[in-house]
């Protein structure tokens, strides 16, 4: 049976962390939008991007939890099995991504806005996350709500695949480490590190196609003034930049994707805990009034 509260810890865990991340965020989108950045207002987006967060991760970490306690991913000694774990990390990412593709839409939207001096990218000039979606919905409706979703599921594909898999299976490693035995939350925050690392790897080229999908301007029919999907956004990205061009802000991307990562799957691992012990104690009461 799916226990609702492993969606609810998916969820906070995701949206305090990016709470933190946000600004970073900020300075990332700005970077992969024009290779340079200049501007301020870092925590722009926040509401969405906390909102994107929270959606995102109940779904992904609610489900891969589930897949986790009910042995799917594990071999008979407890141990990850790598292909299990990147095929249904795989899975439980594209599931989060295509539901919460509205709100990464948006968040990118505001979060490239600048005064006009110091602007990257194509302005829409929201004023805020709710005038976004009424924008958004009123001109091109639901369609244009989900404008660019096939490359933010393919991005949280890699994504989610490279940081579950690589932070269960790190944690599997520092368990076997005498020092760190006794020691879960330091084994959480060093799994969580290398996590990210994986994570930042895979998915910075499939998170700038994605951010420049979601930031384009499009035309009356709602189809990109620049690119017309995915393939048409790699090749040119590929013929005008070349391949470091995939690879432009990943080191804002680093700095943001690292400790999200970390804060992430730290408050994740907390949260358990804090869940188990609640419900340990809610037995021994339960046993004591019989």
């Amino acid at each position: 049976m799916v226990d609702v509260t492993d969606f609810i810890i998916g969820g906070l865990s995701a949206g305090c962390a990016g709470f933190f991340s946000n600004p970073l965020d900020v300075l990332k989108t700005r970077m992969q939008l024009q290779g340079e950045l200049k501007a301020r207002g870092l925590q722009k987006g926040v509401v969405a991007a906390v909102i994107l967060h929270s959606i995102r991760n109940c779904i992904r970490l609610g489900l891969y939890q589930t897949a986790l306690k009910k042995g799917i991913l594990t071999d008979e000694n407890g141990k990850t099995v790598f292909y299990k774990s990147f095929i249904i990390s795989s899975v439980c990412g594209a599931a989060g991504a295509f539901v919460g593709s509205p709100l990464f839409l948006i968040k990118t939207q505001l979060q490239s806005q600048a005064v006009q001096q110091i602007a990257v990218g194509f302005q829409h000039n929201h004023r805020g996350a709710i005038s976004a979606l009424k924008t958004i919905y009123s001109q091109h409706g639901l369609r244009g709500l989900w404008r660019g979703a096939n490359g933010t599921v393919i991005r949280a594909v890699a994504g989610s695949s490279a940081q579950l898999t690589s932070f269960l299976m790190a944690k599997d490693a520092l368990r076997d480490v005498a020092y760190l035995k006794n020691r879960p939350y330091l084994i959480s925050f060093i799994a969580s590190f290398i996590g990210g690392v994986f994570q930042t790897v895979a998915v910075t080229p499939f998170d700038l196609i994605s951010t420049r999908l979601y930031n384009q301007g499009i035309d009356a029919q709602g189809r990109g003034l620049l690119y017309s999907g995915v393939i048409d956004c790699c090749v040119k990205v590929w013929k005008t930049e070349g391949f470091f061009g995939f690879y432009k802000g990943v080191g804002a991307n680093y700095m943001r994707l690292a400790p999200h990562s970390v804060l992430t799957l730290v408050f994740w691992d907390y949260f358990k805990e804090l869940h188990n012990v609640y419900l340990s104690k809610r037995e021994i009461v339960i046993r004591q009034k019989l």
